[in-house]
C-alpha cells in the first residue's frame, strides 16, 4: 500500500509541476492599454528603514522611469532611520523635475506599525489617484509606471508587477531562481482566477479602493502589510491583476547572509499561513516533496530517489525556462542542481524556525507574530 501511496504522490506531483510548465508556457500575455496623451498623475510611495546603501540605486531608477516627470509625486517616508537615508535621498533626487518630499515618521496612526505605518502616513499625505507602492531595495524598470497603469481598469483594485533579486554571488542568483520559480507557480493560481496575493514592492492600489478599506490604520496589524490590504481590497469587491511581462519587472537586492533569508521567510510565512485552505493545502503538498522522497529511499534506495530526483530538476528546468523567457531574462538552469540544495537548506531551517517560535527581525524590529 505504501508503494501504491508513494506511486500516486509524485505521479500527482508531476502532473502538476508539468501542467503548470505546459500552461504557462502556452499563456498568452494581455496587452497593457495605451495611456492617454494626458497621462495620469500617479504618486510613488516608499518606505525606507536604515536603507543609506541602497535608496540611492531606488531614487535613481525612478529618476530613470520612462514617464513624464510633472505626473510624478515622489513620497519618501523616513522610519527612524539612524543613518544617512534621508540626506542621499535629498542628494540624489535634487534637481528632479517632478515632485519629491521626505516625510520622518515619528507617531503611529491607528492600528498601524512598522511599514504598515509608514505607508499610511504616506497615503494621506498624496495628492494623486494612484498610489504606486515600493521597496527602498528596488529598481525599477524604465516602463514600470505605464506598464501598471496600462492594466488597470475602472473596478480594479490592485494590480500587482513581477519581482525577481539580482546579484552577483551564486548565493544571489539562487534566491533569483527561487523568486521567479515561485512567482511562476502565483501567476498560474492566478491565471485562473484564483486571488493569491500582492507583493508590496512592486504593486499599484487605486486611491478609491485604498481608501474604501479605510487605509493601513484600519487593518489588523499583519508583517505582511500587503497581502492584509489586498484582501481587504478583495472584500471590497474590487478586481485585481497580477502581470508577469519585462516591462514592470523590478529588481530586488538580494538577503546578504543566510539569517537574513531566513528571517525573510518566516515573515513572508505568517501571510502564507493567512491564505485560504485550499491552497494552503496545495503548498502543503507541494513541499511533501522531500518527506515523500525520504521514504521512497527508505524502501527504493539510493537508485530511486536519483530517478525521482532526477525527474524533478528537469520538470523544474522546463517551468523555469518558459517563466524567465516571459520575464525577459535568461534561465540559469546549469544552477539547479545547486538549487535543490539550497531549497532543502532553506525548507529545513524554515521548519525549524517556525516550530521554535523564535521572534524574527525585519528591518531592526523584533516580531513574535
Amino acid at each position: 500500500m505504501l508503494i501504491w501511496a508513494l506511486c500516486a504522490f509524485f505521479a500527482g506531483w508531476f502532473a502538476v509541476l508539468l501542467g503548470s510548465w505546459l500552461l504557462f508556457s502556452r499563456r498568452r500575455v494581455p496587452r497593457a492599454r495605451p495611456l492617454p496623451s494626458s497621462p495620469p498623475r500617479v504618486s510613488i510611495l516608499i518606505a525606507a528603514r536604515n536603507e543609506e546603501a541602497a535608496i540611492g540605486r531606488c531614487l535613481r531608477s525612478v529618476r530613470a522611469l520612462d514617464y513624464p516627470p510633472a505626473c510624478l509625486e515622489v513620497l519618501l517616508g523616513d522610519d527612524a532611520s539612524t543613518d544617512r537615508t534621508a540626506a542621499v535621498a535629498a542628494e540624489v533626487m535634487r534637481g528632479f523635475a517632478g515632485s519629491f518630499r521626505i516625510l520622518p515618521i515619528t507617531d503611529t496612526l491607528g492600528l498601524a506599525r512598522g511599514k504598515a505605518n509608514v505607508l499610511a502616513h504616506l497615503a494621506r499625505a498624496a495628492t494623486t489617484d494612484f498610489f504606486l507602492i515600493t521597496d527602498a531595495d528596488i529598481e525599477l524598470p524604465r516602463g514600470w509606471v505605464p506598464g501598471l497603469l496600462g492594466h488597470w481598469q475602472p473596478g480594479t483594485g490592485t494590480v500587482t508587477g513581477l519581482t525577481v533579486v539580482g546579484g552577483p554571488r551564486l548565493f544571489d542568483r539562487l534566491q533569483g531562481l527561487d523568486w521567479l520559480m515561485s512567482l511562476a507557480l502565483v501567476q498560474m493560481v492566478s491565471d485562473r482566477g484564483q486571488p493569491v496575493t500582492a507583493m508590496g514592492n512592486n504593486m499599484l492600489i487605486s486611491r478609491a479602493a485604498y481608501e474604501a478599506v479605510g487605509g493601513y490604520e484600519t487593518l489588523p496589524f499583519s508583517v505582511t502589510e500587503d497581502y492584509e490590504l489586498f484582501r481587504a481590497v478583495l472584500a471590497r469587491g474590487f478586481g485585481w491583476r497580477n502581470v508577469f511581462e519585462p516591462a514592470v519587472l523590478a529588481e530586488s537586492l538580494p538577503m546578504a547572509t543566510w539569517r537574513g533569508l531566513l528571517h525573510q521567510r518566516r515573515r513572508w510565512l505568517r501571510g502564507v499561513e493567512a491564505l485560504p485552505a485550499h491552497i494552503q493545502a496545495g503548498l502543503i503538498y507541494y513541499a511533501g516533496f522531500y518527506p515523500a522522497l525520504a521514504v521512497a529511499g527508505w524502501h527504493g534506495g539510493a537508485g530511486a530517489v536519483l530517478g525521482i530526483w532526477g525527474a524533478k530538476m528537469l520538470a523544474q528546468g522546463l517551468l523555469a525556462g518558459s517563466a524567465f523567457r516571459h520575464a525577459g531574462r535568461r534561465a540559469p538552469l546549469h544552477l539547479l542542481p545547486l538549487f535543490e540544495l539550497y531549497t532543502l537548506a532553506v525548507t529545513a531551517g524554515l521548519t525549524w524556525f517556525r516550530l521554535s517560535g523564535r521572534a524574527f527581525e525585519w528591518k531592526g524590529r523584533r516580531y513574535r507574530q
